[in-house]
């Protein structure tokens, strides 16, 4: 956008995704013990466990480990290294 560190994101589009923008952080990042203080972006992994491993040779880490969601699938929380957390998901019916 110009001068403007801003970027606009467009996903899925030949089916689902959403659209939207990405700057970078005003402010330090929280602590690692503060609340949530915005949404989590939630991303489709196709095989969580080499996502995971792939987040943490970037050298982010996993905040909430692998866990089952039941009937949907494998979900972990990760964070960035500039303190952003996310989601990734991989889908799988049979998760218990």
């Amino acid at each position: 956008m110009g001068d403007n560190p801003y970027w606009l994101v467009s996903t899925g589009s030949d089916g689902p995704g959403i659209d939207g923008g990405l700057l970078p952080r005003e402010g330090p990042p929280p602590a690692d013990d503060a609340p949530v203080s915005s949404f989590v972006i939630t991303m489709d992994a196709a095989d969580l466990d080499k996502t995971i491993a792939a987040i943490e040779e970037a050298g982010g880490r996993i905040v909430v480990p692998k866990q089952a969601v039941p009937r949907l699938g494998w979900l972990a929380y990760g964070k960035d290294t500039e303190g952003n957390i996310f989601g990734v998901l991989q889908n799988d019916e049979s998760a218990a």
